[in-house]
């Protein structure tokens, strides 16, 4: 009876996952999508009480963020201490062991197919407690979305989902940190699918949207449904301020550029010992944790001053100046902190700076001070992460205010437009990779051989057979009527030869038989017979059509056989795929 059940459960997975394989499995999909956001929720709550409650003990005052009330040696030393721990920690690392934060998903999703490690997940979450705990220019939303797009991962890994399924599944984590970090569903969605895919498909907006929904409903059941900010009504009071506007725009823009290029010169220092680089980054702190100690932590204690106008022109210039500064050298030396909580600090900053600037010189027209710190957030972070709709969506979501919509695409695209057109840089991620010698491909028709497994597409009807076989055998293997024989050999799967070959090869040998009167043979040898006979290489179960191009490329062959293990040393062969079979597939979806 066990076994039995055993079996069944067994087909009912390998159905689930042979509609997984494809791109048109939305019900699954959906579901898996609710799942991952809750995982993610539960995961990013766990991650904020781990940085809170060791803070809100510390510091003094209330809150998490009051690193400004700690004495002058305290300050110094603090981000100092948690440097050189994290360097120790890191130095008894692997090298491949030591990456975390978005750009390590990129790089698993562009080479890996979106596989994440347990390993890696504990490493983000202990390095991203510790940079934020102690005081560095960090951001917690880069190592929440590492986690949520890490357990995500994980969770199709244990259910040997195909890989195209587990690249949705990863997205839906990210999405969900995001969305469970700032509680802004839509910025979630669009920030995994233009930042981290660079694809929009329909079939992966549905499961990303559910899974950003549940992770934000888990937050706010511990945290309530309000935004991260507080933000006031916000309003543009005069269409005269659009010149001031893209003015800020310009700055912004050349702000991020700015942020982009240090970390970019910084990080090609990454081939020192990580020890020494982390030492550094914790040295390059301190003198700005003992004058400047808005800039440590995450600091949205800050951004909500600013955003409320308690912060006068020169702390704002200067804060915004100085985060921008330790935040490019600590993470370009290999600081393993976030970088979308600074974005915003910085923009936030800087725009309520110039906001100030615009109320002297347009007393009469200038909106409030919050205004512009919320303008200068939604720039910065579009100019960074070249994600203007993200950076939009976000802005919205935070404000809560719809007539902020116009002024803040303004903004944000000038911004970005300037940072990528004006001084030729990517976003910061992808300028990260390309450090690292790693590029992103995100081409549409690798993006289209992504998203579906060798499983929709390989041919089922194979027998797997001996070399040799008596004529009667040979007959018995033709009964069940395969398109194609796979033939074995000492160390697995040799050949591949169309079925109707044998049939032929069997026909004319019975002729010669009948009019020759010559004796049959006592053997068929598969690989002596005439037949269209195709090399073969395996591919695994799980690998999307991209993987299984790859195979063909690397192994020279004219078919994969398409296997997975069913239990130790064993593998189960499922079917073949022949490369035309992909091109086919590819032209009749375009078409």
């Amino acid at each position: 009876m066990r076994n039995i059940r055993r079996q069944l459960t067994e087909q009912l997975a390998s159905i689930v996952r042979a509609r997984l394989s494809g791109v048109d499995a939305l019900p699954q999909l959906a579901v898996l999508g609710l799942l991952s956001g809750v995982v993610t929720g539960a995961v990013i709550l766990l991650f904020r009480f781990a940085i809170e409650w060791p803070l809100e003990h510390f510091l003094p005052g209330e809150g998490s963020e009051n690193f400004e009330h700690l004495n002058i040696v305290t300050r110094g030393l603090l981000p100092l201490a948690g440097a050189v721990g994290l360097g120790l920690l890191m130095h008894k690392l692997a090298t491949h062991d030591r990456k975390v934060g978005i750009v390590h998903i990129m790089e698993r999703l562009n080479y890996h197919q979106g596989y994440i490690s347990f390993k890696s997940a504990v490493v983000q979450f202990v390095a991203g407690v510790t940079t934020v705990a102690s005081g560095q220019s960090a951001g917690r939303e880069g190592p929440a979305v590492h986690l949520g797009a890490a357990f995500s991962s994980l969770m199709g890994q244990w259910m040997r989902l195909p890989n195209n399924s587990i690249r949705t599944l990863v997205a839906c984590g990210c999405a969900a940190a995001i969305s469970a970090s700032f509680n802004t569903p839509i910025a979630g969605v669009i920030f995994a699918m233009e930042v981290v895919m660079m694809e929009y498909t329909i079939a992966g907006f549905t499961p990303i949207i559910l899974a950003a929904v549940s992770a934000a409903i888990i937050t706010q059941l511990m945290y309530g449904s309000e935004p991260a900010f507080s933000v006031p009504a916000l309003t543009m009071n005069s269409l005269a301020e659009i010149p001031w506007i893209l003015a800020i725009a310009v700055i912004i823009g050349i702000a991020a550029a700015a942020f982009i290029h240090l970390v970019d010169s910084m990080g090609r220092h990454h081939h020192r010992p990580v020890l020494l680089r982390l030492t550094l980054a914790g040295l390059l702190m301190v003198p700005f944790a003992i004058v400047v100690p808005e800039t440590m932590g995450i600091g949205y204690d800050t951004v909500s001053e600013a955003i409320h106008g308690e912060l006068g022109f020169w702390l704002l210039l200067g804060v915004g100046i100085a985060k921008l500064l330790i935040t490019g050298l600590s993470i370009g030396l290999g600081m393993p902190s976030g970088v979308i909580g600074p974005t915003i600090f910085m923009g936030a900053t800087l725009g309520g700076a110039m906001g100030l600037i615009g109320a002297q010189i347009f007393p009469d027209h200038a909106s409030s001070v919050g205004f512009y710190a919320m303008l200068g957030m939604g720039a910065m972070m579009g100019a960074v992460l070249q994600a203007p709709l993200a950076a939009l969506m976000a802005l919205m979501e935070l404000t809560g205010n719809p007539n902020i919509i116009l002024p803040g695409m303004l903004i944000i695209t000038t911004a970005s437009l300037v940072t990528s057109e004006a001084f030729g840089k990517k976003s910061l991620f992808l300028t990260v990779l390309k450090n690292q010698g790693l590029s992103y491909q995100n081409s549409p028709v690798i993006q289209a051989l992504r998203r579906v497994s060798v499983g929709a597409i390989m041919d089922r009807s194979i027998l797997r057979t001996e070399r040799e076989l008596t004529p009667e055998e040979a007959r018995k293997a033709l009964e069940s009527e395969p398109k194609w024989l796979l033939v074995d050999g000492s160390h697995g799967p040799t050949a591949l030869l169309p079925a109707v070959d044998l049939a032929r090869y069997l026909e004319d040998t019975a002729k010669q038989v009948a009019e020759e009167g010559i004796d049959p043979p006592e053997n068929v040898d598969l690989m002596e017979i005439p037949a269209n006979r195709r090399d073969v290489a395996p591919v695994q179960y799980q690998a999307t059509l991209e993987e299984a191009l790859n195979a063909f490329d690397s192994s020279q062959a004219e078919a994969l056989y398409v296997q997975r293990h069913v239990a130790p040393m064993i593998q189960r062969v499922y079917g073949v795929v022949l490369q035309s079979d992909i091109e086919s597939y590819y032209q009749y979806r375009r078409s």
